[in-house]
């Protein structure tokens, strides 16, 4: 039987990643699509031949010939997109940056597990090559019990003039910092959850046009961020975000255990051995790379009942909850404890 994917909010991502991938899959028909405006989902309906274009999500979601809901919209629409396809009977899978705030992630978590249905966030992409083998070294005891985290993404430059992006706009993003909760993720995959935070934020432009009415609009989510977070299972983990950062670094996660340590970087994993001063590239096996499988691995949940790894409503819920104590730790200038109540 055909599989029928809706493409609520057909972005550069979805239009990258998410509709080529589905289009590859046999026996998988990506039926509807709807955007912000009718004209830019015509658009894409024509270039990809997507048989029917909606005026809105409701009307997509409520579709007879859609199974299954792909939501490629920026935050402030995951969780309603999200609880009216579970309600509806429809698996859906949406965009990382998974809610506005932990509340939200919450609500999306508890109705996915009154559903049947499969839920799932895309997932952080950085690494997904050298995951699995790094993983079964940790498993292995090969780099000991972790000490230090460093994690940097400093990206961007500094353009006072620049228009003012859906990022840079809580009413769009939420709580979500630049990529403070993929980065989190990340990091989570590695080292297990965070046991407290404490973090700073910095917006140097407070104003910056709006391109769709040509007036000033107020930045009110951070162009740099700095956290401090001690994780349960003892570790110190630094992270370090910017959107203004010229030249740059990262995505660049450094995991410094008692016997040795590892290095992601430039898409590749580096590991100085036990008793070494150097990182040296690490060479995985074919059959254990990993990569970009995100709507193979929904397809296949959904088909064949596999288990959602990347990444769960409940592992999007963990980060949001980092997103949502960095956010208090800032507001209020103290370090906020895990879990959040």
């Amino acid at each position: 039987m055909t599989l029928r994917i809706g493409i609520i909010g057909a972005g550069a991502n979805t239009r990258l990643r998410h509709l080529p991938g589905f289009q590859k899959i046999e026996g998988v028909e990506v039926t509807a699509v709807c955007n912000r405006s009718r004209e830019s989902a015509q658009k894409v309906a024509t270039e990809i031949g997507i048989p029917t274009v909606c005026d809105g999500w409701q009307e997509l979601i409520a579709r007879d010939d859609v199974d299954a809901i792909c939501v490629g919209t920026w935050p402030y629409l995951h969780c309603e997109t999200s609880l009216a396809a579970l309600q509806a009977g429809k698996h859906i899978l949406t965009e990382a940056r998974m809610a506005m705030n932990l509340a939200q992630a919450r609500q999306m978590l508890a109705a996915s597990q009154d559903s049947d249905c499969v839920a799932m966030v895309v997932p952080a992409p950085m690494f997904l090559e050298t995951e699995e083998a790094l993983l079964g070294m940790i498993a292995a005891g090969y780099f000991g019990d972790w000490l230090e985290i460093n994690a940097a993404f400093l990206i961007g430059g500094y353009d006072p003039e620049a228009p003012i992006q859906w990022r840079q706009r809580r009413d769009l993003s939420g709580n979500n910092i630049m990529v403070m909760g993929i980065v989190n993720e990340t990091v989570r995959r590695y080292a297990g959850d965070d046991h407290s935070v404490i973090a700073h934020g910095k917006i140097f432009t407070t104003q910056r046009p709006d391109s769709d009415t040509g007036r000033q609009r107020s930045v009110d989510v951070p162009e740099s961020l700095g956290v401090v977070a001690e994780l349960e299972c003892g570790a110190t983990a630094v992270y370090h975000c910017s959107s203004v950062a010229k030249p740059g670094r990262g995505p660049d996660i450094v995991a410094y255990g008692t016997r040795a340590s590892f290095r992601l970087r430039d898409g590749q994993a580096f590991v100085a051995a036990p008793g070494e001063d150097s990182f040296k590239q690490l060479e995985v096996a074919l059959d254990k790379q990993g990569g970009w499988r995100v709507e193979e691995d929904f397809v296949d949940a959904i088909r064949d009942g596999k288990a959602v790894t990347h990444t769960s409503f409940a592992d999007g819920a963990k980060y949001m909850e980092f997103t949502e104590a960095v956010t208090i730790s800032i507001a209020e200038g103290r370090k906020v404890e895990l879990p959040l109540p």
